[in-house]
């Protein structure tokens, strides 16, 4: 819909009362996505009353893709897209270097219907944004996603059906089918990884408008993290990688818990994003 310049002027004064940064930016995202006068109405006054400006598009933009993203959970955020560029070159390396991850697709229980894909599990999916830009960036992969949160298992069923992913509702690995035991090539978590005391000082978007669970890490961020890395060499195929996104100061703690586990360590990071992912590779040879 198109409104008068006044009308997005009023928008952006109203949006910067209300203490958003990117009030322009904003208000021409609102305009452009209501579909009515009143839809626009409603929209501004969600927002400025504090709700996630994904919350009231229903939808963010990851890697030039809009997501869907339905009140209630967590938002994707920009960092991750830099998660999602490194998972992206791993990926397409499993499947040019013939992992021995890397299968038929419906190798699982069913006939080669496929050439070689790369195995991807995405722990923490919340909306799925991690394995739907996946999908739009390799020619093959084979999906698998997992989430506590009902609502988020929702949301990323919707997100990832066109790719034919696989959404399981449970903690981290336990409701994964049993055969991706050392089969996966590509291990992701974007877990929480804020210190619980930390919560408060959130902006009041994410204390109050996403859940709990998708953000508190334990008395020093990691407790979910450390959970994650304990059991990945269960899962990773020989050469395989896991993905943890966190924060620069906990980088140190996350290489020691990964060298511990018996992965190779290494950290890679993006400033413009202020994004920080380590990974740990497990060895194709077991020492």
């Amino acid at each position: 819909m198109s409104v008068s310049p006044l009308s997005e002027s009023l928008i952006v004064t109203t949006l910067r009362a209300a203490g958003c940064v990117f009030a322009e930016d904003e208000a021409r995202l609102l305009v452009s996505t209501a579909r009515t006068p009143a839809d626009l109405s409603a929209m501004v006054e969600r927002r400025a009353g504090g709700l996630p400006l994904e919350h009231v598009l229903g939808w963010a933009e990851i890697c030039g893709l809009r997501i869907a993203v339905d009140p209630g959970v967590f938002v994707p955020r920009r960092r991750t897209e830099f998660l999602i560029r490194q998972a992206a070159v791993l990926a397409g390396e499993a499947v040019r270097s013939g992992s021995p991850a890397a299968r038929p697709a419906g190798a699982l229980g069913g006939k080669a219907l496929a050439p070689p894909r790369a195995v991807v599990v995405d722990l923490c999916c919340g909306s799925g944004a991690i394995g739907a830009a996946l999908a739009a960036a390799l020619d093959e992969v084979e999906l698998h996603a997992v989430d506590i949160d009902p609502a988020a298992v929702r949301c990323a069923r919707r997100n990832l059906a066109a790719a034919g992913g696989h959404v399981y509702e449970g903690d981290l690995y336990e409701p994964l089918p049993a055969g991706l035991r050392n089969h996966v090539d590509v291990l992701l978590a974007s877990a929480p990884y804020v210190p619980t005391e930390a919560i408060g000082l959130l902006p009041q978007e994410a204390r109050v408008h996403e859940p709990r669970v998708a953000l508190d890490g334990g008395a020093d961020g990691l407790d979910v993290v450390r959970r994650v890395v304990a059991a990945a060499p269960l899962w990773l195929a020989p050469g395989g990688h896991l993905l943890v996104e966190t924060s620069e100061r906990q980088a140190d703690e996350t290489l020691a818990a990964i060298a511990r586990s018996g992965l190779i360590p290494r950290v890679a990071g993006f400033e413009e994003l202020d994004a920080t992912v380590v990974i740990g590779t497990r060895p194709r040879e077991e020492r």
